[in-house]
């Protein structure tokens, strides 16, 4: 590359103001640091690493899986979304720390030298890697166990608890589209979100990320819920014999396969939306009139609530409880229905629906996280096992921002911020890197405003991984 000359603009006061590129190796992501003490802390590189079979020579390789995954999800948190920021990326020194490059200035390889991180190209065989590789395949060769993968997920979910044995928990069901603008496998057009789309379906308990399910859109949004459920439940059930579990969805889950599975399964309850329709509005008739006088008489929002019994003419195989809610707002009349296989007894129908059901809105802003801030929706991929691999990558991101905000940051100003605000005044920071033999010297700005923060969140990381 050319040396480009120095650039001379026009002065400040008396000052001229002289820019060139002589200040070495500075990286605008001096924040990783705090990545690489969350990915210790948690073990999660390392525990990924293992969801992969590696097939390639190893005296002819230069990025272990391990290396390999930890950069992709790395760069991710960081706000780089395409594999093609990795080209760059790979001569990045703090980057290359923060993955566990022995060698961050990769002045040692023989070929790339001065790149110590993987390239594009290289990280894509990755994604492209198909299920039944092995040994004697050309290029792609590292396989992925998307089975082992939700197992890593789970068990990083149950050691936050570390060691505490929880009354309750709450897994929360939701699917999303991903639209898709290429000719990717199992590409189908859906109608209602009216464009060619993935619908995967995603698993919650709180902020942690569970399990993503890769699905086609032209599906039943409810397909292969019960089977989730049921690899979940049987892990969570595996450490936690007698913990209540309550699954909730909204009215896409609504089926009679997966509410009788949770009815006939010990301390495993459900929560879930159930679509209006003519009958259910007229056993509710009563109520949604006093909702309106009360809504005219005051001029706001006017609700009341039910307790029905209730079954479908043609789908569930037996009766159960359904909390209405009666509502009327300057819109006009708005009934809300929830099934449930909670007792009115424990749980009183205004509380199950206000604080139980409703609570499943936050899962809605996980997602947003998941696809905006950390581009769980990139998926160019013309393979639908490697758009899955993304996705997988995605969450992964998301659960070290996780573990950042519960470990790290609690009781701070950031303790609640989401992905992309951490990446802003967090990660994004800039830093002079200096390798010398002995010490990696990383110099951040004097004038970043949050030292105190970054030098607590560090020493909060520091404790033993969990996942290994």
């Amino acid at each position: 590359m050319s040396e480009i000359p120095k650039i001379e603009l026009d002065g400040a006061g008396t000052r001229r103001l002289d820019i060139d590129f002589s200040a070495g190796q500075v990286s605008s992501d001096g924040g990783s640091v705090v990545l690489r003490e969350a990915d210790r802390h948690l073990g999660l590189g390392e525990a990924l690493a293992a969801c992969f079979t590696d097939y390639r020579r190893e005296d002819l390789i230069d990025h272990t899986v391990q290396e390999l995954v930890t950069q992709r999800v790395f760069g991710l948190a960081l706000g780089y979304e395409d594999l093609d920021d990795h080209d760059e990326l790979a001569k990045d020194p703090l980057l290359a720390t923060a993955v566990g490059k022995p060698d961050p200035t990769g002045e040692s390889r023989k070929q790339s030298r001065g790149q110590a991180l993987a390239s594009s190209s290289t990280l894509g065989r990755v994604e492209r890697t198909k299920e039944d590789a092995n040994s004697d395949s050309r290029y792609e060769k590292v396989v992925v166990d998307f089975d082992a993968m939700e197992g890593v997920f789970l068990h990083a979910f149950i050691t936050s608890y570390r060691g505490l044995i929880p009354e309750r928990v709450v897994i929360d069901l939701d699917p999303s589209d991903v639209p898709l603008h290429g000719t990717q496998e199992e590409r189908f057009f859906h109608g209602y979100y009216k464009s060619y789309c993935y619908l995967p379906m995603y698993v919650y308990s709180g902020e942690y990320p569970l399990s993503v399910e890769m699905r086609p859109s032209n599906i039943d949004g409810a397909k292969g819920a019960t089977e989730l459920c049921k690899r979940i439940v049987k892990e969570l059930r595996s450490v936690w014999p007698d913990t209540h579990i309550i699954i909730r969805a909204d009215s896409g889950f609504c089926r009679d396969e997966l509410l009788s599975w949770c009815e006939e399964t010990p301390f495993v309850d459900y929560v879930i939306g159930l679509a209006k329709n003519a009958r259910l509005n007229k056993m509710i008739a009563k109520q949604a009139e006093q909702a309106r006088r009360e809504y005219l008489r005051e001029g706001q929002a006017s609700r009341t609530f039910k307790d029905l019994r209730y079954r479908t003419l043609n789908t569930w195989s037996r009766k159960r409880r359904v909390v209405a809610k009666a509502e009327h707002l300057a819109k006009g009349a708005n009934p809300r229905f929830v099934v449930t296989s909670l007792s009115a007894k424990e749980f009183e129908k205004r509380y199950l629906y206000e604080d139980i059901y409703c609570a499943r809105g936050e899962m809605e802003n996980r997602i947003k996280e998941v696809q905006l801030d950390l581009f769980g929706d990139r998926a160019s991929c013309h393979t639908f096992r490697g758009n899955a691999l993304r996705f997988w990558f995605a969450m992964a991101a998301q659960l070290l921002v996780v573990t950042i905000r519960k470990v790290a940051l609690v009781g701070t100003e950031l303790a609640r911020a989401q992905a992309g605000t951490l990446r802003t005044k967090l990660f994004k920071i800039g830093a002079l890197v200096t390798v010398s033999v002995r010490r990696i010297y990383v110099r951040l700005s004097s004038a970043f405003p949050r030292q105190e923060l970054l030098a607590l969140a560090l020493s909060r990381l520091r404790a033993p991984a969990v996942l290994t």
